[in-house]
């Protein structure tokens, strides 16, 4: 009897036959991998638009609006130095200022894209039960926001890096590269974590310890030299941290005399394209798996 039901008297088809005729689909349906990268480039206007009236709206309550981009760092910076540079006397790296402040703008990129893209489901709720769009739209916004930030925070170390004595050199130039490879594999750790984010809502409370360690374990406030007095297994895994990379890249770029930690430059770079590409990938595959759950429940 429940199989005569499913049928249409008029044309003796199944409902699933009468889907499949007039091209029906389930309600919020996952698309194909391509067919879904396809959506979300189609939607790229949108996510440049949503992530520049984040970045406005951010700072419309404050009276010194979007200089807070620049200020935050900076007093992040002085307040480390002051600890670190002062009271612990870090002086045997060279340049302790700018080297302190490349590794917490840079960490700062990271930090601010995970803490937001971790809420950039459970936040918009509302926006997503509304409009039919690719949700991954809302992390990599998220995203894209904050390498605006990073902009802004690059005038500023770039200045300090003057002041402080440092040359103008051509490999400056490297610090694109390494920043754009950081920025795909804060896209991919976004998007992860937008998809876990959507799922536990506690996250967003265990996110901050987290990245709080994995800032400690990345050299931005002491020199990665600390890290050769490790057991050698502990050493390799610090090594290889991605946040280590990415900073050590940076500073490599910007100071003439960085310490350095095992191993050679064109590693580092290596790594740093593995973490981008893996991560990247990966977390994008990881939020489409769960595209057809967000914003349900």
């Amino acid at each position: 009897m429940a199989d005569t039901a499913l049928v249409d008297p008029a044309t003796g088809l199944t409902q699933a036959q009468l889907a499949a005729r007039h091209g029906l689909r389930v309600a919020g349906e996952r698309p194909s991998l391509a067919e879904y990268s396809r959506r979300l480039w189609a939607y790229r206007h949108f996510i440049a638009a949503y992530a520049n009236a984040k970045l406005v709206a951010s700072y419309s309550n404050a009276k010194l609006g979007q200089i807070w981009q620049v200020l935050t760092p900076l007093t992040n910076a002085a307040v480390y130095y002051l600890i670190f540079g002062v009271v612990l006397e870090q002086n045997e790296i060279p340049n302790f200022i700018a080297y302190l402040t490349t590794g917490l703008f840079i960490f700062n990129f990271t930090q601010s894209a995970v803490l937001a893209g971790t809420q950039s489901i459970s936040g918009n709720l509302g926006l997503i039960r509304a409009l039919h769009f690719p949700r991954a739209s809302l992390p990599l916004a998220a995203t894209l926001t904050q390498f605006q930030q990073l902009l802004a925070s690059m005038v500023v170390l770039i200045a300090i890096v003057l002041v402080t004595g440092e040359p103008i050199t051509l490999d400056w130039l490297m610090l694109a590269p390494a920043l754009l490879l950081q920025a795909v594999f804060n896209a991919g750790v976004v998007m992860a974590c937008a998809r876990m984010g959507a799922k536990a809502g506690d996250l967003k409370q265990v996110m901050p310890f987290i990245l709080r360690t994995w800032m400690y374990g990345s050299g931005v406030l002491y020199s990665v030299t600390l890290f050769t007095r490790l057991p050698e297994w502990a050493a390799t895994i610090i090594q290889y941290n991605p946040m280590l990379v990415y900073i050590e890249l940076a500073r490599h770029a910007l100071l003439e005399q960085a310490p350095v930690l095992n191993g050679s430059l064109v590693q580092l770079w290596l790594v740093a394209l593995a973490w981008a590409l893996v991560t990247g990938i990966g977390g994008f595959i990881y939020f489409w798996r769960g595209e057809q759950e967000y914003g349900r429940g």
